[in-house]
C-alpha cells in the first residue's frame, strides 16, 4: 500500500534534531528512567500490539504512548510533527517494523538507541492470500496482485514475510521476552519488576495458547475465509487453513477471479462463515457472503482496540476470536 507521508524526509530530521540532544544520557543506564514522565520510563509504541506488551511489561514503571489512536487503521497512520518530534524524547521506542512505512521512517530518523524492532525478535515467515495452502496458497496470492496492477503490500522487514505475528500466541511469547530484556537494560534499577511481568505475560500468552489448541483440535472444517489476510500464522500454529479475500492489505480489492475461486472453495471445503474486521469496511465479506448464501462475522487482527472490540484488551479479544472461530469452524 502507498502510505502518503505529510511530512517531507528533510522534515523528519528538522522535527527530531531537538530530542536528539537528550540522547546520550539515556540508554542502558537508570537515567533513562528519570528523563521519562514523572520519573518513568518514557516508552513510544507504535500501534496497539506494541502498546499492551510495553504496559505489561512496564507495569507502574512506564509511561506509554502509542502513535496510532484507537480507530485508525495502523497501515494509514499520517504522523503529525508534535508525534515525530516525540520519537527523539523517548527512552524507548517499540515498533514492528513493515507495518506502517511512515513509522519506519520518523523511526531510523529519531535515531533513539534503545529501539526494538519487533520483528527481530522473532521468526517472520511468507504468507500469501491462500495461507493455509502451502505453495498454491503463494501462487494465489501473486495471480491476485498481478491481476489487481500492483506487487501487493509490502510488509515485513523483508520482502514478502508476513508481520503480523501478535495473533500467534506463541510467537507473540518470543517477542515478549525481547522487550522485557530491551526494558530491563534500558532500565535496570527496575529490571527484576520488568523480568517479574515479562514471565507473567508469557504465562497468559502460553494458557491462551492452550486454550486455541485444545478449541480447535476437532473441527467439521479447517478452512476460513477472511477479508484481511491476517491470520496466517495463527492458521500455520493450529493446523487451519486461512482463505483471504484480499491479501494482507486490508483496503485491497479482490478480482473476480478470486470471488469465483472463494466460492468454489467455500463449497468443497464446507465454509460457513465470511469474517470481516472492525477497522475496515466489511462490504467484500458481506458481498462474496451474500452470493454464496454464508454468515458474516468478526475476526479481529487486533490491530487497534475501540469500543467496537470484542473486548477490552489483547486476550479478550483473542478469546473472542477463538469463540468466532469455533462457531464457524464447527468445533466439536
Amino acid at each position: 500500500m502507498n502510505v502518503r507521508r505529510l511530512i517531507p524526509t528533510t522534515a523528519l530530521a528538522g522535527a527530531v534534531a531537538l530530542g536528539l540532544v537528550s540522547l546520550s544520557a539515556c540508554a542502558g543506564t537508570s537515567d533513562a528512567a528519570d528523563g521519562g514522565k514523572g520519573g518513568k520510563l518514557d516508552v513510544v509504541a507504535s500501534f496497539y500490539p506494541m502498546q499492551y506488551l510495553a504496559e505489561q511489561i512496564g507495569g507502574g514503571h512506564v509511561a506509554v504512548e502509542t502513535l496510532t489512536k484507537p480507530g485508525v487503521e495502523p497501515h494509514d497512520l499520517e504522523l503529525k510533527p508534535k508525534q515525530i518530534g516525540s520519537l527523539g524524547e523517548a527512552d524507548v521506542i517499540l515498533y514492528l517494523k513493515g507495518i506502517q512505512p511512515a513509522v519506519d521512517e520518523a523511526i531510523a530518523q529519531a535515531g533513539v538507541k534503545n529501539t526494538v524492532d519487533a520483528a527481530t525478535l522473532t521468526k517472520l515467515e511468507a504468507h500469501g492470500t491462500g495461507a493455509g495452502h502451502g505453495e498454491e496458497g503463494h501462487d494465489h496470492a501473486d495471480e491476485h496482485a498481478a491481476e489487481e496492477g500492483h506487487e501487493g503490500h509490502d510488509h515485513g522487514s523483508a520482502a514478502g514475510t508476513d508481520p503480523h505475528v501478535w495473533l500467534d500466541p506463541v510467537k507473540y511469547a518470543e517477542v515478549a521476552k525481547g522487550v522485557g530484556s530491551a526494558f530491563q537494560k534500558a532500565d535496570p534499577d527496575h529490571a527484576a519488576d520488568y523480568e517479574k511481568n515479562t514471565a507473567a505475560l508469557v504465562k497468559k500468552l502460553g494458557d491462551l495458547n492452550t486454550e486455541f489448541e485444545t478449541g480447535l483440535k476437532n473441527t467439521a472444517t479447517r478452512t476460513f475465509i477472511t477479508t484481511h489476510s491476517a491470520f496466517g500464522y495463527l492458521a500455520e500454529r493450529y493446523h487451519l487453513e486461512q482463505e483471504g479475500i484480499a491479501g494482507v492489505d486490508p483496503e485491497s480489492e479482490p478480482s473476480p477471479a478470486r470471488i469465483k475461486q472463494l466460492q468454489e472453495i467455500a463449497a468443497k471445503d464446507k465454509v460457513s462463515t465470511v469474517f470481516f474486521e472492525t477497522l475496515a469496511s466489511d462490504r467484500t465479506a458481506k458481498t462474496l457472503a451474500g452470493d454464496t448464501g454464508l454468515k458474516t462475522d468478526v475476526l479481529d487482527p487486533l490491530e487497534g482496540i475501540t469500543d467496537k472490540s470484542r473486548g477490552s484488551d489483547y486476550i479478550e479479544v483473542m478469546r473472542s476470536n477463538l469463540t468466532a472461530l469455533k462457531k464457524a469452524l464447527g468445533a466439536k
